[in-house]
């Protein structure tokens, strides 16, 4: 039985954030993370809440090795989504990428010959199927001109699309001392692509491709087990050790794992396979508000209403893991007060769902209806109340953030 609670904590006075309260049957934090990993750093996720149901030193920086080839796929991917590319487009494989991609450079290579043509459709096989380092540095060539080029425009996209932690610097996953990760922003990266590109998601599930007479299987041991796997990528650099990016389904539901730092590659596939065993068997999905449902409100400066109800667009569904009870948090984080006017549907407010000190879920609150300019009576009185009590808000905010 769920009993949900919410109220405009701090609200009046126009804090930074304001505080939703929930009573949910959930189990004892501990015993979901009860979890044990030998990977050194590890996170899994659930795709539908984007809920984190295990991690491990998820924010420490490392090498991402070839699973940086991800987002280098993130960037082409975009680049087809929004007309600048197609499959039919066609990239030159130069000394460059022969040099240092081939089959003589010692690494992964999807073995294209110097000087030719090759079609975009199968350099992105290339990469995500073959892992070829050929393949990725004639991307970034034909894409940006260079490679240096192109790992501006991996982080430009990285930082579009929320991975705050990561650097890039080439597209192959090359080590490099500036080039690092999280393995909170590959699960971030591996949900966005999964997402927003649903029909070229495939590739990454594909289990070989031939080119050049010569046939390779997919380097992600996961394909080939019966567990539903579908994605994404594998990597192994001597500065990052083993890693695995995964995504299986099973019941409709869809986790997503990442491991890195691993000894071998028999280690990571076992870490990936027993991370992702654990959560389908562990965990539940339950309801917290259906769509469109108010979760809370947010206060407004200057507006004819001084408060906005705030809903989700999708139900929020959290996952909890099956057992004993105990009482969750949850608030509306936002910058307020917000200021009028405020367009019904734009997104003004997240909603963050905590487990002890592990945040599992973290979503976009939308606006619930239009707040129009307030009267010059209305947007006075509100600049009054915001000249008396802002010195409060201030103090308050800066022992809220001391914490």
């Amino acid at each position: 039985m769920r009993h949900v609670k919410v109220a405009r904590a701090l609200a009046a006075v126009g804090f930074v954030w304001s505080a939703v309260s929930l009573s949910f049957a959930w189990p004892q934090a501990a015993r979901a993370q009860n979890f044990q990993t030998s990977a050194p750093t590890a996170i899994l996720m659930d795709a539908g809440s984007h809920a984190v149901l295990f991690e491990k030193n998820a924010d420490e920086l490392t090498a991402p090795a070839s699973m940086a080839k991800t987002m280098t796929a993130e960037v082409v991917f975009n680049e087809i989504k929004n007309g600048r590319l197609n499959f039919d487009s066609e990239f030159m494989i130069s000394e460059n990428a022969w040099r240092k991609g081939g089959g003589g450079s010692g690494g992964s290579s999807m073995f294209a010959k110097v000087n030719t043509p090759v079609r975009l459709e199968d350099l992105l096989r290339g990469l995500i199927v073959q892992s070829g380092n050929d393949a990725a540095i004639a991307i970034a060539e034909g894409v940006a001109g260079t490679e240096d080029n192109f790992a501006r425009k991996m982080n430009e996209r990285a930082k579009q699309i929320g991975l705050s932690q990561s650097t890039f610097r080439n597209a192959t996953g090359y080590g490099h001392p500036e080039q690092k990760v999280t393995v909170r922003d590959l699960a971030k990266l591996a949900l966005h692509l999964i997402e927003a590109y649903p029909d070229l998601y495939k590739m990454f599930g594909e289990r070989e491709f031939t080119w050049n007479k010569i046939r390779q299987q997919n380097r992600n041991p996961l394909l080939f087990m019966d567990i539903g796997a579908d994605g994404l990528k594998t990597g192994n650099i001597d500065e990052s050790g083993f890693g695995l990016m995964g995504s299986a389904v099973q019941n409709d539901q869809r986790l997503i794992v990442v491991v890195n730092g691993l000894k071998t590659a028999k280690d990571r596939a076992n870490e990936a396979r027993k991370l992702l065993d654990w959560g389908f068997r562990a965990f539940e999905t339950q309801q917290l508000f259906a769509e469109g449902q108010v979760v809370g409100e947010a206060q407004v400066f200057g507006g004819n209403k001084r408060s906005l109800p705030l809903v989700s667009k999708k139900p929020v569904r959290v996952l909890v893991p099956r057992g004993e009870s105990e009482r969750v948090t949850a608030r509306i984080v936002y910058t307020g007060p917000l200021k009028a006017p405020v367009q019904k549907g734009a997104e003004v407010a997240r909603l963050q769902v905590n487990r002890g000190d592990m945040q599992a879920l973290d979503m976009p609150l939308y606006a619930d209806e239009d707040i129009q300019e307030g009267t010059l009576s209305q947007r006075a009185l509100d600049g009054l109340l915001e000249f008396s009590t802002g010195w409060v808000r201030r103090a308050f905010t800066s022992v809220i953030e001391g914490i």
